[in-house]
């Protein structure tokens, strides 16, 4: 079923303390202390288990892992973390130790919501390609094996999400960007932007402003950031280059990676190896501190009361953190 979004018109960050997520934060442009806003998702109240990973999020579902991706008892679940509901999604049986990655994707045109995963057996003898397979909510049974992955995926790969299509690099070359499209099913390559001489491990692809973006944040100075700005136009790329000389520096050294654009055109990022959150005005080239719970890693994420029982149907069964009141 298709959602719209939130009526919100300001973003919310699910924030992790190391792997597990633990807090929801509303940030509003006019409040200098959104501490304010922050929620703490505690299993009693919101997340099914406690210490789940984030996989990715749309339209107010979240895909939450708990355990062990290299392990055979690890566990995918659906969660609205605003209603406290619930759906586990049914993992095929292995006999083996396995390498999985996770993403979690809505089809504009398709209107479902689906699960991929890259699947690696040989992940110790470094592997060349990944089996995907897709498990599409409230319509699939099992798992569909959909063809393989020109090159390994990391452990998750929700970030650069755009329209539904999945996208990831290859460690080993900065030259192509590989997709998948949730309406398909189809794996593609896209020309990254010309003339790179960052190695890929170094990259972080992400979603801005609904644009495929690529982003350099590694040098100390400065973060940059391709946009594509027509999709699949390879010479659409354009470079944003923003110096961080606005940004404390005792912490300017660091990594700062893209989270989501807010208000006036501003780019929400999250510093790599703290719990600091800065937000970037491309019109006044300035940096500005955002007052946030502390957390180590964030995600964008827009809250949503539709019931899981939209995706998956009336008949199948959705659990709740807590009791529901009649």
């Amino acid at each position: 079923m298709y959602h719209k979004r939130s009526s919100s018109n300001f973003p919310c960050l699910l924030l992790s303390i190391g792997y597990p997520v633990q807090f929801l934060v509303e940030l509003k442009p006019d409040d200098p202390y959104p501490l304010k806003s922050t929620t703490a998702l505690s299993p009693k109240f919101h997340l099914p288990l406690p210490d789940m990973r984030l996989i990715g999020s749309c339209n107010g579902f979240v895909c939450l892992l708990k355990g062990c991706i290299y392990d055979l008892d690890h566990s995918v679940y659906i969660n609205n973390p605003l209603l406290g509901e619930y759906f586990k999604v049914k993992l095929p049986k292995r006999k083996k130790r396995i390498c999985v990655a996770y993403a979690f994707c809505f089809s504009e045109v398709s209107r479902q919501y689906k699960v991929l995963r890259s699947v690696v057996s040989n992940f110790d003898r470094h592997p060349q390609v990944s089996g995907l397979e897709v498990y599409t909510l409230g319509v699939d049974k099992k798992w569909r094996y959909v063809g393989d992955a020109p090159q390994p995926l990391s452990i998750t790969f929700s970030k650069a999400n755009v329209n539904g299509v999945v996208h990831w690099m290859s460690s080993g070359k900065n030259d192509s960007i590989y997709s998948f499209n949730s309406w398909t099913e189809e794996v593609k390559s896209l020309l990254a932007p010309r003339g790179l001489k960052t190695p890929s491990y170094k990259l972080v692809l992400v979603e801005l402003g609904n644009c495929l973006c690529l982003c350099n944040p590694n040098d100390s100075e400065y973060v940059d950031i391709w946009w594509m700005k027509e999709y699949g136009i390879a010479e659409s790329w354009t470079k944003t280059h923003i110096l961080k000389d606005t940004i404390q520096p005792n912490t300017r050294w660091d990594r700062f990676i893209p989270i989501s654009t807010w208000k006036d055109g501003e780019i929400l990022m999250q510093r790599y190896s703290g719990t600091q959150v800065v937000s970037y005005n491309p019109k006044e080239k300035k940096f500005t501190k955002v007052k946030v719970y502390p957390g180590h890693v964030a995600a964008s994420y827009i809250p949503s009361f539709y019931s899981l029982k939209t995706v998956i149907g009336e008949s199948s069964q959705v659990s709740y953190v807590y009791r529901r009141l009649t």
